[in-house]
């Protein structure tokens, strides 16, 4: 299934662009923009999106498409940045604008025969959304079909399914930017409209068969979503093949291991080993504090713990992980357009010498893919709506050392939260909220005397994908509850804080 291709010149909004592509039913995957023309033949896209970015395309060094890439006669698309690389292409001239436009602008279809991609916007004006600082001049060959004020705003070349706009249709402040990607994608670009779950389902399973075969495969349990769909979707596939383990590490929130063990049992028909490591895991972890060599040290006793438990639970040499495309994208090495923030337990945290060949059947999901997929798989909606769960556990919620104090703390602090943002009718509009347990006392007072103890901070965002998020404005009397529930409940804290921070700049997780 090779869909659409979006090259990637750095834009903050480039997986939202493939969001808003797989919402249309249409699936797309992201690629680095320096992706030559032999390597975009060869991938066989149906249409072919260029990014934004935060290059000056009229400087040296600035990023450039590849000799050839818009000879292979494929309908394209390009944002902001990318439309500056198609005038930049034809032998036009980009340069830095007198006046920046960031914000909202309003556009003017100037052209009303610029079918496609404007179909329907001919006589009126919509709002639009802006982030650029240089402008396209001069387009040899395209004809400006959209301004906003005295700025170029879009460009095509109708006969070449060529289109260019300077604004950002993916974005929700640009009016009718879904109406404008579904116009390119299925009136200029011809693309069928099948990425839908069921499809996804019969895909991967058929995937999942061709890739086992008939070996032996693990699948190591989190309790989280993305595990139980990945185990779902190989169960689906292979059967019995299958036995699911799962690794108390002792980085676990308060309940979860015997949630876990009945949960699964009730909704996956597989063999179910639980295997209790707590205390190589802490062993292992004393006395680390960096966040990076936290995630590394887990991943790795991960790997070691599940070798052992493969070769005394059977001979299996898969193992399926719920990695999803977030993961990936994030984990990237630095040489492409996204650094590295840091190594997903999923993706870069694994020994690299380990013994089993991966199995990823979500790798190139989003999260709301993913549920919507486990959904078709028929489980439970307590399993598919439950916030993401890190795999490194609450061991990336202690700022510092991890140990057994400070995780009984910190369990403790989770439980509250959760249940009471439950109990508020909250949970199920927040993305992820959990806990932090930082490494600062502050002095309190308690029944008249002193105390100097452990500042915890509480988390809760919304998102669509976890690639972008925003606090959540949890309600003052709750909040307030919260603080007294935990102060009063919870040995060794005397101070609470609330989050709110965004991503970017922040990160959902701390570490």
């Amino acid at each position: 299934m090779s869909g659409v291709l979006i090259l990637d010149f750095g834009s903050q909004f480039t997986q939202l662009i493939a969001r808003r592509i797989r919402e249309l039913g249409v699936y797309c995957e992201i690629h680095p923009g320096d992706r030559g023309a032999g390597w975009v033949r060869e991938y066989d896209p149906a249409a072919l999106i260029l990014s934004g970015g935060p290059a000056s395309a009229h400087e040296d060094g600035a990023p450039r498409l590849a000799d050839g890439i818009l000879d292979n006669g494929l309908p394209v698309l390009g944002i902001c940045y990318g439309m500056q690389l198609l005038a930049l292409h034809a032998g036009g001239h980009v340069e830095a604008s007198t006046s920046r436009e960031y914000g909202r602008a309003e556009l003017t279809i100037t052209d009303g025969s610029a079918t496609g991609m404007f179909e329907g916007f001919e006589g009126a004006s919509s709002v639009v959304w802006m982030s650029h600082g240089d402008s396209v001049k001069s387009a040899p060959g395209y004809t400006t079909v959209g301004v906003t004020g005295d700025a170029v705003a879009a460009i095509a070349a109708p006969d070449r399914r060529l289109w260019g706009v300077q604004f950002h249709p993916e974005v929700a402040h640009t009016e009718r930017g879904t109406e404008m990607l579904r116009n390119f994608l299925f009136s200029v670009a011809g693309c069928e409209k099948n990425w839908t779950p069921a499809n996804v389902v019969q895909e991967r399973v058929a995937a999942i068969r061709n890739q086992i075969g008939s070996a032996d495969v693990v699948c190591g349990l989190s309790g989280g979503v993305d595990s139980a769909v990945a185990a779902a979707l190989v169960a689906r596939a292979v059967g019995k093949q299958l036995k699911c383990m799962f690794v108390d590490t002792g980085l676990l929130r308060l309940g979860e291991r015997e949630s876990v063990e009945q949960m699964m049992g009730r909704h996956l028909d597989v063999e179910l080993v639980t295997i209790d490591a707590a205390e190589l895991f802490l062993k292992r972890l004393a006395g680390v504090t960096d966040p990076e060599l936290k995630r590394k040290i887990i991943g790795h006793t991960f790997i070691d713990v599940f070798e052992a438990a493969a070769v005394a639970h059977g001979d299996a040499r898969f193992l399926v992980q719920g990695t999803l495309y977030p993961d990936v994208i994030e984990s990237a090495s630095s040489s492409g357009p996204a650094v590295t923030i840091k190594s997903h337990h999923n993706v870069g945290g694994l020994r690299p010498d380990h013994d089993f060949e991966l199995v990823e059947p979500l790798r190139d999901l989003f999260k709301d893919e993913s549920r919507a997929v486990g959904r078709e798989l028929g489980l439970a909606e307590g399993i598919i709506g439950r916030h993401p769960f890190p795999g490194p556990g609450l061991a990336i919620r202690i700022m510092g050392e991890v140990t057994e104090k400070g995780l009984a703390c910190l369990r403790g602090v989770d439980d509250i939260y959760i249940n009471e943002i439950r109990a508020a009718g909250l949970y199920d509009e927040i993305w992820q909220a959990f806990a932090v347990l930082l490494p600062v006392k502050t002095v309190g007072v308690m029944g008249d005397a002193r105390t100097y103890e452990n500042v915890v901070a509480l988390r809760a965002v919304t998102s669509m994908d976890g690639m972008t998020a925003d606090w959540y404005e949890i309600p003052g009397p709750v909040l307030r509850r919260i603080s007294s529930r935990i102060i009063n409940e919870v040995p060794g804290v005397n101070r609470v804080t609330y989050d709110i921070s965004s991503k970017p700049p922040a990160t959902i997780e701390w570490e």
